[in-house]
């Protein structure tokens, strides 16, 4: 899978454990974050993610802060990006079988680079109501209805 992945200054650690376990299982990923060398503020590694995930380049992004609420409230600005916060393994499964979400936001002050592994991994594993499926008809109309939402 062809994934976008960035992270400002305070996640670069994290960034790097991220990107060595998805190249070991075989990913294509695109960098547009801080790294040892470059400080690349939340809010543009952010905006630079989001607008690669709207023209098509990547199947979805991995984007890392502090807390990982900065990278997702500016995501989530752009049309087509579903950006969510998660602080659990669990969390991460069910933004995706719930919410769809093609974005997925960590904080390097709350994760460990082990468990963050498995979030990421659970993550791009998990489709649209896995585990869910009595729900399955509700949470598609659910994720058609709220692509659809502009706000003013």
């Amino acid at each position: 899978m062809k994934i976008v992945v960035a992270a400002d200054p305070f996640a670069v650690d994290l960034k790097k454990a991220i990107v060595e376990h998805l190249t070991k299982k075989g990913h294509e990923l695109i960098d547009v974050g801080s790294s040892a060398d470059k400080a690349i503020p939340y809010y543009e590694g952010a905006q630079a993610a989001a607008k690669i995930l709207q023209k098509g380049e990547a199947a979805r992004g991995i984007l890392l802060c502090g807390t990982g609420m900065g990278m997702s409230v500016v995501a989530n600005r752009f049309d087509g990006v579903r950006a969510a916060v998660v602080e659990s393994v669990f969390a991460a499964r069910m933004c995706r079988a719930i919410n769809e979400a093609n974005v997925l936001c960590l904080g390097a002050m709350i994760w460990g680079n082990w468990m963050a592994c498995e979030a990421v991994d659970v993550f791009l594993q998990t489709e649209l109501a896995d585990g869910l499926e009595d729900l399955r008809e509700f949470l598609q109309e659910a994720a058609k209805t709220v692509e659809a939402i502009k706000g003013n």
